[in-house]
């Protein structure tokens, strides 16, 4: 029997290794897909080996995620429950993808992660590869096994297993688009986040910085006008905006799997992005489009914290999304200061802004009949409703 196992190197998928193997009775495959975060893949590797994977293949996902992904991330300004930039739900699919094109190359059958019972991962990952390999068996071995962390760090002892000796007290997932910290305090949702759990949001510089974005359909690829390739662009904004203290969440979560959790998350780049491409669509969309993106924006963000990338509709709201932002071109100009970011202004390519029309000082006067006329008829749904609820 070959098992083939999405792999972090942490504690989890790290015991799920040797424990697939003796019980199963299973030649494991390990599969790492980087897709940003900050690991050293050649120790993950190496602990991977020790643990007892027959093969282990590490797969540089960074681009696919950056222009597959978090592109229409930003087209349709994912923001779950209008804050989560949905960094760890967006990579699930793509390492879902990339483990079920090992399994087919290696002729495995069964696909296995490190996803626990209580989590919104195991939705994630297991609809994913029934998308994609219908037939594979899905294995969770935390779902499974009854070992607490205790007992799991007590397995890996036992046995020989080397784990991270940074192990923190808190539970980290982390890729280009943000960082996820769970555990510990932080699961009390009337405590303030500890400082020491934050990474990329530690201020180092008081200075506040001024950045211009630029769009092109709807995707940044600019900053200061210098252009770069996606995932150079995010990991720049990561940096420049992190270091200032901005990009900070923190918000009491509806998980998919019907309890609320206190979530808290770093995404300086994905914050200054979104931000800014909805301003960007403001100044371009008329009212009635604007008022339509924003229902699509929000029905897409759900389906891809749900777990339902490979839904139809989302692939539909995609072609909207595209539609519309094929207009949404041009610079926005924002300042950063600490845990703040406010727009300075924008240069839309295809505004219908007109200073001819809007100017108070000079151009375009409706005339007074207009203007009468106008409000006349505008009001008019709302008189003569209350006129005929008037007692």
């Amino acid at each position: 029997m070959k098992i083939v196992l999405a792999y972090s190197g942490g504690l989890d998928t790290t015991v799920a290794i040797r424990w697939l193997k003796e019980t199963f009775n299973a030649n494991v495959i390990t599969v790492t897909v980087d897709v940003g975060q900050k690991d050293n893949f050649d120790d993950i590797e190496k602990r991977a080996y020790i643990a007892g994977a027959e093969k282990h293949y590490t797969i540089d996902a960074k681009k696919e995620f950056a222009e597959k992904f978090i592109a229409y991330a930003v087209k349709m300004n994912a923001l779950y429950e209008d804050v989560y930039p949905l960094a760890t739900a967006l990579a699930r699919p793509l390492i879902a993808q990339k483990v079920v094109e090992i399994a087919r190359k290696e002729n495995a059958d069964t696909i296995a992660h490190g996803s626990t019972s209580k989590g919104n991962d195991q939705v994630r990952f297991d609809l994913a590869v029934k998308a994609l390999y219908p037939e594979a068996r899905i294995i969770a071995p935390a779902r499974i096994w009854k070992m607490t962390r205790e007992t799991e760090l007590e397995y890996a002892k036992q046995k020989g297993i080397p784990v991270k000796s940074e192990s923190s007290k808190y539970s980290i997932d982390e890729n280009l688009w943000g960082r996820s910290i769970e555990g510990d305090i932080i699961s009390d949702p009337s405590v303030e986040v500890p400082e020491d759990a934050f990474e990329w949001t530690k201020r180092k510089s008081t200075e506040k910085i001024k950045l211009t974005v630029e769009f092109e359909r709807g995707v940044p690829v600019a900053i200061n006008n210098e252009k770069m390739e996606l995932v150079k662009l995010i990991q720049v904004l990561n940096e420049v905006a992190g270091s200032r203290g901005f990009g900070r969440v923190e918000h009491l979560e509806n998980r998919v799997v019907g309890f609320k959790s206190r979530e808290v998350y770093e995404a300086p780049a994905a914050l200054v992005l979104i931000y800014s491409h909805k301003d960007l669509e403001k100044s371009t969309y008329s009212p009635l489009e604007l008022r339509f993106k924003k229902i699509i924006d929000a029905q897409w963000s759900d389906l891809v914290y749900e777990g339902l990338w490979y839904e139809p509709l989302r692939e539909t709201l995609e072609l909207a999304g595209d539609n519309l932002n094929k207009w949404v071109s041009g610079e926005v100009q924002v300042e950063i200061e600490g845990s703040g970011m406010r727009i300075l202004g924008r240069k839309p390519k295809y505004s219908p802004f007109s200073d001819k029309i809007a100017s108070y000082n000079k151009g375009w006067y409706p005339t007074d009949e207009m203007a009468k006329g106008f409000i006349e008829i505008f009001g008019m749904h709302s008189l003569l409703t209350r006129e005929v609820r008037s007692e």
